[in-house]
């Protein structure tokens, strides 16, 4: 049957679960591309805060924390698409598009310590690939994803290429794993190749005024309160009914659950749709303290990986959930905020790394045994952030591992032990010893995620749901565990399309959705990206 497209959008009601980029996303374009009004969209969230892995939080005397960040990049046609329309919260006559964009050109990425070893700064001029894997690598650029199935990148090269400088490079840049799989790497080098001569020092790479939650989410979800968009937070979907005939699917029922337990019900009638963001990198996530580690949680019994494995019985088409959610130990890493009130160590990484904060990037430490990484961002990195007040963000692949010097998993390690592990690798104990003794620490929160390297499990076709799977008359999926063909998961370009393909597949626009930047059909990124390899 093919699908018939809404033409009243004026009697539409929609129903988006969860306000990851994603749900934002799809409002934005119902509202402005679709003739949806704003206040017959419902966004249904089970945190207190929207944007999902845009997140970013905190104050100068507790701390502040962010659990990650996305990558971003001129040619992400759909997110900018999306951005362009949003007034920034601090100049409204400056969409967040041209806010970034400026503020890319006048801090622009040019990592000089990318990767660090016994203290010393890695010469990166050669990626160090071994010659058979080079040639490895130009084969998987031509293989078929079919076929590929659910091999893991480490079946694909040999031992040697792990300890390449290209492997750390590209691991702790986009948070592989050697157990990752091999078709996301495919797609990620497709997709990057034309940043690839320059990966090694971030070269490309933009960045946001603040942290993304206030410099992204925060603004777009100002803009959709202001339209008139209704936000229910702390309610969790807990099951979603549907109607299956042989050639048409419907959403017919939404069981709700409200903070205080009260179940909910919401029929769902003719002109209805709702919009699921189906699994999620951060749910579950939990931090700790200066004193008090991160305690790894497990999956949680309502929230959005328990709510697509209820969905997902419904019929084959609506995915597998348990390929990205069943192992947690191959999908957890642990990330760390710092927030000093004392510019010593921030001082001091500018002169060694010869970066200004917010030049830089990712500084990796290749001979950690927690495979730690820290970045400097522009300062101030929030918008209540004083002047005094320095913050670093850092993540770690291996937490089960012991550490070098502080001989614990780094799962068991206060934010204390944590930051001594990575004065230790930098050698600079002495710096910051008397920085803790005068109390100009203000916290090191360590944070686990369990689920945050998900998506990169491998999986093979039909593992993720279409965003439209065949017959959906009303519903579709979104985000990061939705299939979109040619396209990388683990980032915001990845869900702002899945926001394009379901409202333009559902609603009649005038609009299509924006092609993917075709780098690797143009010649010029493919000789450059040969080249860069073969150094």
């Amino acid at each position: 049957m093919k699908r018939t497209r809404n033409s009243n959008p004026a009697e539409a009601r929609v129903y988006l679960v969860g306000s990851g980029i994603a749900s934002l996303a799809s409002a934005v374009y119902l509202i402005e591309d679709a003739g949806v009004p704003a206040a017959n969209i419902r966004i249904l969230e089970q945190d207190e805060t929207v944007g999902g892995a845009l997140d970013g939080a905190g104050d100068p005397e507790q701390g502040f924390v962010v659990r990650g960040g996305r990558m971003q990049e001129a040619h992400f046609t759909c997110y900018w698409d999306l951005l362009s329309r949003i007034p920034s919260l601090e100049d409204p006559e400056v969409s967040i598009r041209d806010e970034c964009f400026d503020f890319s050109e006048r801090f622009v990425s040019n990592a000089k310590a990318r990767l660090v070893r016994d203290g010393q700064i890695v010469d990166v001029a050669s990626f160090q690939v071994p010659a058979a894997d080079q040639a490895r690598m130009l084969q998987l650029m031509f293989a078929s994803e079919r076929l590929l199935g659910k091999t893991r990148i480490e079946e694909w090269f040999s031992h040697e290429f792990f300890a390449s400088n290209f492997w750390f490079i590209f691991q702790t840049t986009f948070a592989f794993q050697k157990w990752s799989s091999l078709v996301e790497m495919k797609r990620y080098m497709e997709r990057f190749i034309h940043l690839l001569p320059g990966l090694e020092g971030l070269e490309g790479v933009m960045r946001t005024r603040y942290n993304q939650y206030h410099s992204v989410a925060l603004p777009v979800e100002q803009y959709l309160r202001k339209q008139g968009v209704r936000f229910d937070m702390r309610v969790n979907v807990v099951d979603i009914d549907f109607s299956l005939s042989r050639d048409l699917k419907t959403a017919t029922l939404i069981q709700v659950r409200d903070q205080d337990g009260v179940a909910d019900e919401i029929v769902l009638g003719e002109n209805d749709y709702v919009f699921i963001t189906n699994g999620s990198i951060v749910e579950a996530t939990n931090n700790g303290a200066w004193d008090r580690p991160a305690v790894l949680h497990e999956k949680p019994e309502f929230g959005s990986w328990a709510l697509w494995e209820r969905v997902a019985e419904r019929d084959d088409a609506f995915g597998k959930p348990g390929v990205f959610c069943d192992n947690i130990d191959l999908q957890k890493w642990h990330s760390f905020s710092v927030t000093l009130a004392d510019s010593t160590f921030h001082d001091y990484m500018e002169r060694f790394t010869g970066n200004a904060h917010g030049t830089g990037g990712l500084v990796t430490i290749t001979d950690s045994n927690w495979l730690m990484s820290i970045v400097i961002a522009r300062q101030p990195h929030f918008p209540n952030q004083p002047e005094h007040i320095k913050f670093h963000w850092g993540y770690a692949l291996y937490p089960d591992r012991l550490g070098n010097h502080v001989k614990k998993r780094m799962a068991d390690c206060t934010g204390a032990e944590i930051a001594e592990e990575l004065w230790a690798h930098l050698g600079v104990q002495e710096l910051m010893h008397p920085v803790v003794d005068a109390g100009k620490v203000v916290n090191c929160i360590p944070t686990a995620m369990p689920f945050i390297d998900s998506l990169f499990m491998p999986r093979e076709r039909g593992d993720r749901p279409d965003v439209l799977p065949k017959d959906a008359r009303n519903f579709a999926f979104l985000g990061q565990f939705a299939e979109v063909e040619d396209d990388c998961v683990f980032t915001v370009e990845y869900s702002v399309r899945c926001a394009q393909m379901a409202v333009y597949g559902l609603f009649e626009t005038d609009r299509e959705v924006l092609p993917v930047y075709p780098s690797r059909y143009m010649p010029k990124h493919l000789i450059a990206a040969v080249q860069a390899i073969s150094r």
